[in-house]
């Protein structure tokens, strides 16, 4: 049997920008995304701290070092810039592996930059 585990989070993010009229995504600084082993097109939930929106979307990669964290398309609705929001990538864990398993979490300063 496998189980749908949180593979990585990256914490209190602050949303830096919105834009409607983008194809839809979440764009995320390449060093943040290294660091929460979260690859391009990934699907993640994102959870917006501020006003309790749930959501899915997919990754862009942002730029490296920039501290992006964009809400692209229709999730350009679900938060504002400033907005601080949990973003959560998960993966299917055979139930036998769940003991080793571990959860890789990045916290991050008021800039994005990993602490």
């Amino acid at each position: 049997m496998f189980i749908k585990m949180l593979k990585s989070k990256i914490h209190r993010a602050k949303v830096t920008d919105t834009n409607l009229n983008y194809e839809g995504s979440i764009s995320i600084d390449k060093n943040l995304m290294d660091k929460a082993s979260i690859v391009r097109n990934q699907a993640v939930n994102i959870f917006n701290i501020n006003n309790g929106e749930r959501f899915e979307t997919y990754v862009i990669e942002g730029e490296c070092g920039s501290g992006t964290i964009g809400l692209n398309g229709a999730a350009a609705r679900l938060a504002q810039p400033g907005d601080l929001i949990i973003i959560a990538a998960y993966s299917w864990v055979e139930e036998k592996e769940i003991e080793k398993f571990d959860t890789k979490i990045v916290h991050v300063d008021s800039n994005n930059r990993a602490v």
